[in-house]
């Protein structure tokens, strides 16, 4: 997979969790795809809430791997 499907693929994959994390008053933003790993900053509620991480885990980065499952791993920047 070319670079560029990976991060089309990754996009797909946030507009799929999207409307879930902005029914609760959050979102999210892709900042970087680097060696396998996506770096994104959740947004609004999602950053003070307290099961954030757990939500970057189960909800994001499987879904993310669903769609790049070379993608090893997804990193909130604060």
């Amino acid at each position: 997979m070319t670079a560029q499907e990976t991060l089309e693929n990754v996009e797909k994959a946030l507009d799929e969790i999207r409307p879930f994390l902005m029914s609760d008053g959050g979102n999210i933003r892709l900042l970087s795809i680097e060696n396998s790993i996506v770096k994104v900053q959740l947004e609004g509620a999602c950053t003070g809430c307290s099961v954030n991480q757990m939500t970057l885990k189960n909800g994001v980065e499987a879904t993310i791997k669903k769609y790049a499952p070379q993608i090893e791993e997804v990193i909130n920047v604060a």
